[in-house]
């Protein structure tokens, strides 16, 4: 199951109190104050996680609290700092204040630490309030309360292609054929209702790509139809826009009013979606109708295009090493292969 957005409520860890305490030894009976302070509480933070692309956890599991510090002790000793709370969320993360409304945080880089609410102060002990004139202070500070709140936790996916199509165009047929997900397939439209995040492995140069396939757009997307804003936030970030387009025209489509659907859908959501580079994937070129409806689309649009087959896998080959080299083109970054144990 595929999360992402949900509601948390987060609690930092309380100060521990400081402690009120004298020294009492065999030949000093009236010693001075030796009250240690409280521990600080443990914070909430927030942790950028490559390898995280789900918000699931959080969805079952809304309730997050840090540790309160340790209560100090006598003899000068302090109270331990509570452990914090480390949510490890997935890049692109939007972190909304429930009540206010507004963004607080956004996770970019892999590893990105972000304190959400800080813990409180531990109190001071007794040590710290002795005077010339008061020499027993039976005086200590409690702990502070640490900080709290609700939040809404947004996924905008930050993948380097997004794919994009209109249903039963075969684009989970194509991830399943350039990367690692397996998405369920079907003859009927709107298959899943969450986005794909699959990864194209390159092992001759050790890099990777991410991939967010979006579901089936439909027309009003951008009206947020068929929960379109949801869909399409999931491309905002991503270097290279990858229009998958049904060129054998089935169920009666036309191929050239698919693609200007898509565009359309995309500049009613956000204009600066159209200035990303795209590049067009023909796809069933194996149909008999394909190659004539080919030379209509490139005549009446003139875009880059690239001819496959996920059925017979003519092309595959050739559609992944274009990617890799236009998204380094347009100032895209590859990834590493990350080895596993």
């Amino acid at each position: 199951m595929f999360v992402d957005e949900c509601v948390i409520k987060v609690q930092a860890g309380d100060g521990g109190r400081g402690a009120v305490s004298f020294r009492r030894e065999k030949y000093e009976p009236w010693g001075g104050p030796n009250g240690g302070d409280g521990g600080r509480g443990g914070d909430v933070v927030l942790l950028g996680d490559d390898d995280t692309n789900n918000l699931i956890d959080y969805k079952y599991k809304p309730h997050w609290n840090a540790k309160p510090g340790e209560h100090g002790q006598g003899a000068d000793r302090y109270g331990k700092e509570g452990e914090s709370c480390v949510l490890r969320l997935p890049l692109g993360t939007v972190v909304i204040d429930e009540e206010t409304g507004k963004p607080v945080a956004e996770l970019i880089e892999d590893g990105e630490r972000i304190v959400l609410c800080k813990g409180g102060n531990g109190g001071w002990g007794n040590i710290h309030f002795k005077t010339a004139t008061n020499r027993a202070p039976k005086r200590a500070n409690a702990g502070q309360p640490g900080e709290s709140g609700k939040f809404r936790l947004v996924l905008k996916s930050i993948a380097d292609i997004g794919l994009v199509g209109v249903p039963n165009a075969g684009k989970y047929a194509l991830t399943a054929r350039i990367t690692k997900a397996r998405p369920k397939t079907a003859a009927y439209p709107f298959t899943t209702l969450h986005p794909q995040i699959g990864v194209i492995e390159y092992p001759e140069t050790f890099d990777r790509l991410l991939l967010a396939d979006v579901p089936g757009l439909i027309e009003g997307a951008s009206e947020n139809r068929g929960l379109g804003h949801r869909f399409l936030r999931h491309i905002e970030r991503c270097t290279l826009l990858m229009f998958l387009i049904d060129m054998a025209g089935t169920d009666d489509r036309d191929p050239r009013e698919d693609y200007e659907t898509l565009v359309n859908e995309l500049k009613l959501y956000d204009k600066s979606l159209l200035k990303k580079p795209r590049v067009v994937v023909a796809n069933k070129m194996d149909v008999e109708a394909s190659a004539e409806n080919l030379k209509k689309f490139k005549r009446r649009h003139k875009v880059d295009i690239i001819e496959i087959s996920c059925l017979t896998g003519d092309g595959i080959d050739d559609l992944t090493q274009a990617l890799r080299k236009r998204v380094i083109k347009h100032g895209g970054k590859t990834r590493l292969i990350k080895k596993t144990a």
